[in-house]
């Protein structure tokens, strides 16, 4: 899941596996909000596009594989698209709908053995582990969720050598602003203050808030701004 409903395009311990659907309630999941993109992802067959995120594209096109965290994974665009280029993913998503519907995808894309897909509620806890590449898009949510304590999580399981990238919007989508209610996004530069980083191991790639055309969830084409925070682990 991708943490942000107002996007059409297209995320304690480890929790229910690939195929393991709904079988047990887990402590480390809060109901209210499983239940909150449980809904969203009941609402049509397919929610979000397929297709991989297009910063991550950008970004990661040039790049060596190794390993990557795909926090808020959704229906699996971005996993598989980084599964079919040699990364090992690991992709998480609170929703077990979203998932199923992503191991499906991976399975059918040929590239399942590269994925695993935990189920993992980042408003309880993060991931294990060291990453050369930490994803994160558009990790946003209507819900109460510790958004900058995420993100310095975020950037303390990236590798020595490897890369956090961060992805958000900057404004509400058009086809959104009747049914949100953001007084505000943080813009790039707050972002990346709120990582409290230490400059003496950590170099600023990008960060900028480019424009892009995008279709919405009912065929509407409009204009969205991504705020975008690239960053460097040196040692």
């Amino acid at each position: 899941m991708h943490q942000d409903a107002t996007a059409g395009e297209h995320r304690h311990e480890d929790a229910t596996a690939t195929g393991m659907a709904g079988e047990h309630r887990h402590r480390d999941v809060d109901e209210e909000t499983a239940r909150y993109w449980e809904e969203l992802y009941a609402q049509r067959d397919r929610f979000w596009s397929g297709r991989a995120n297009p910063v991550l594209v950008d970004v990661v096109g040039p790049l060596a594989p190794g390993s990557v965290l795909d926090l808020g994974c959704g229906e699996g665009g971005d996993a598989i698209w980084l599964a079919g280029r040699g990364w090992r993913v690991t992709a998480v998503d609170v929703a077990q709908t979203a998932l199923d519907r992503a191991s499906a995808a991976a399975t059918e894309a040929g590239v399942a053995s590269r994925i695993e897909f935990r189920r993992h509620d980042l408003t309880r806890a993060f991931p294990s582990g060291e990453f050369d590449l930490v994803s994160a898009q558009f990790l946003q949510s209507p819900l109460e969720f510790p958004r900058a304590e995420v993100l310095r999580s975020a950037a303390r399981a990236v590798a020595p050598g490897g890369r956090l990238l961060i992805v958000e919007h900057g404004e509400v989508p058009p086809w959104g602003r009747h049914e949100h209610h953001h007084p505000r996004f943080p813009t790039p530069q707050e972002t990346l203050a709120d990582l409290d980083l230490d400059p003496d191991r950590w170099v600023t790639e990008r960060l900028d808030a480019p424009r892009r055309q995008a279709t919405g969830p009912d065929g509407q084409v409009g204009t969205l701004v991504d705020h975008v925070v690239l960053v460097r682990r040196e040692r």
